[in-house]
């Protein structure tokens, strides 16, 4: 398994081999163990399927609030998308910092987003699939979004047009709004 880090800590982009043949090809994209043997040592609870019919589809960005915080591991398993986290830790560094990757079902790279840290992503081809494992169960009741378009935050999603949006997340609030649900637990400078 290859692990890249980014400028965001705890956020890494995992690509795992892929052996390919006449029939196809084959990846393990999880497992438990060698990953724990690697410092990634989460116990995913739950695994979700979105599918998405257009391109220019956006979701988030969206988090789960304690007590059911959920880190999330999310791959590509049709079309391409481009996979946002942005930072939400108080007193972090990094704190309204975003990185965006590009995950496709060809390249098979997944993008493991940690416990408050947001998550979003848009497609890039019609009827894209994401599949992403969660380390906490879906809870109503804890479920929260920030605007997509955020200025204080300024992801460059890529977009052309106008995407393809939830009401949910067309009137999410600001990040500026939200109390601090997270607090960043690194040494200070």
């Amino acid at each position: 398994m290859e692990i890249e880090q980014t400028p965001l800590s705890g956020v890494v982009i995992l690509t795992p081999p892929r052996f390919r043949d006449h029939r196809g090809s084959f990846s393990e994209s999880w497992n438990r163990q060698r990953l724990a043997d690697l410092g990634i040592d989460i116990d995913f609870v739950q695994d979700n399927h979105s599918l998405s019919h257009e391109a220019g589809t956006l979701r988030g960005l969206h988090f789960q609030t304690p007590p059911h915080a959920q880190a999330k591991l999310v791959r590509c398993g049709r079309g391409a998308l481009f996979d946002v986290a942005v930072d939400i830790r108080h007193g972090s560094p990094t704190y309204g910092h975003w990185v965006g990757v590009e995950l496709s079902f060809d390249d098979g790279r997944q993008l493991l987003v940690p416990e408050g840290f947001l998550h979003g992503f848009v497609t890039r081809q019609a009827d894209t699939e994401i599949i992403y494992k969660c380390s906490n169960y879906y809870a109503p009741d804890c479920d929260a979004a920030v605007r997509y378009d955020d200025p204080d935050i300024g992801i460059d999603w890529g977009l052309e047009a106008s995407p393809v949006l939830s009401e949910k997340d067309a009137a999410a609030p600001r990040l500026r709004d939200l109390p601090a649900y997270f607090e960043w637990e690194g040494e200070r400078d």
